[in-house]
């Protein structure tokens, strides 16, 4: 039997689960509307100015300091809409 399988038995005896983690919860939400998403930095998020967000939504975007703040996929679906093949 080696450490780790001792250690889970040991475990198991005392009873100490440990809760699973929550789904994450952010600061700040997705500016898009009608998304549910987090923008925050440390889920991935990031911010495109408001021309480049009202040209992929419309005007139906959260403007915060003539940025919009976007969640992780919603930031890939600009991006790939977005990508010039000619650019490399």
């Amino acid at each position: 039997m080696g450490f780790k399988a001792r250690a889970r038995a040991n475990k198991a005896k005392t009873g100490d689960d440990e809760k699973k983690k929550d789904a994450k919860t952010g600061k700040e939400p997705c500016g898009v509307n009608g998304c549910e998403g987090w923008a925050d930095s440390t889920m991935g998020g990031r911010s495109l100015s408001v021309t480049d967000a009202e040209d992929m939504w419309g005007k139906s975007v959260v403007v915060r300091k003539n940025r919009v703040r976007v969640c992780k996929s919603c930031y890939r679906s600009w991006k790939k809409t977005n990508k010039q093949d000619d650019y490399y």
